[in-house]
């Protein structure tokens, strides 16, 4: 009893040193059900938290965003890896049957082939998109999925989707999502992402995949008015009112978790 007590001071007293120094995030509670594991292909190694219950039944893959590529002066970081953790306690909390998390590439797990143009000017290159799409189809095989995307997770979503049609994508579901990247950084004034592949070069296809986008009306990283004008007439746009790019989706992640 007296060394549970110690114990449970000095988890306290850490929690208390995290939340004093900046930067640092709490432990995330990992539910029991999701299991992780790294996902390796020729080129990128991708960490995977997953729930499979019916592997036979459709899949539901949760994209993370492009994490922590640059720091509070704009630099680009050593380690992209999110500081959040807001995808992936949304891919907790959905109760479909398989539920798989997936982090970019170079996030949690580093090998030689993770150049810092990888979270940059390179963060969409055909290469990677070709990695992702290898690691979903390692954890999903034939069976139809959905993919939900949030921020640059969104671009590879519907670079997936568009360029690897032997993966079943029946929807797409993006969240803050980068659609037009040449646009957003444009809009931005920012240097192009020109080791980049696009997903304006496959909007025909792009348009035939069911998908609805949740955009922040307050949100200045990636304005509503990029995915309304990309988007036009071919998939649901909603507006979320006074989210941000990283808060205010609480109210939507019902809708989230209950499409299929």
């Amino acid at each position: 009893m007296m060394a549970e007590r110690k114990d449970n001071k000095l988890k306290i007293r850490l929690l208390l040193m995290c939340l004093v120094v900046a930067g640092c995030v709490a432990p995330l509670q990992i539910p029991a059900d999701f299991k992780y594991s790294v996902v390796q292909t020729a080129d990128f190694d991708f960490a995977v938290w997953q729930k499979i219950e019916q592997p036979n039944a459709p899949y539901k893959v949760y994209i993370e965003g492009d994490g922590y590529a640059f720091n509070a002066y704009g630099r680009p970081t050593d380690n992209p890896t999110p500081r959040g953790t807001f995808m992936r306690t949304t891919a907790f909390a959905d109760r479909h049957p398989n539920v798989v998390y997936m982090a970019r590439a170079c996030q949690f797990v580093q090998n030689k082939k993770c150049e810092q143009k990888y979270w940059t000017t390179a963060r969409f290159a055909p290469e990677i998109v070709a990695a992702q799409a290898e690691a979903v189809k390692q954890i999903v095989g034939a069976h139809p999925i959905t993919l939900v995307g949030f921020s640059g997770g969104a671009q590879i979503a519907g670079l997936i989707a568009v360029t690897h049609p032997e993966i079943k994508v029946q929807k797409i579901i993006t969240v803050g999502g980068n659609l037009d990247h040449p646009a957003w950084t444009a809009y931005h004034n920012v240097p192009p992402l020109d080791e980049s592949a696009d997903l304006n070069d496959y909007r025909a296809a792009f348009a035939k995949i069911l998908q609805i986008h949740y955009v922040g009306s307050k949100d200045t990283v990636m304005p509503p008015e990029l995915n309304q004008n990309f988007v036009a007439d071919t998939g649901e746009v909603v507006v979320v009112e006074g989210a941000t790019h990283n808060g205010g989706w609480d109210k939507i992640l019902p809708q989230i978790w209950n499409e299929d």
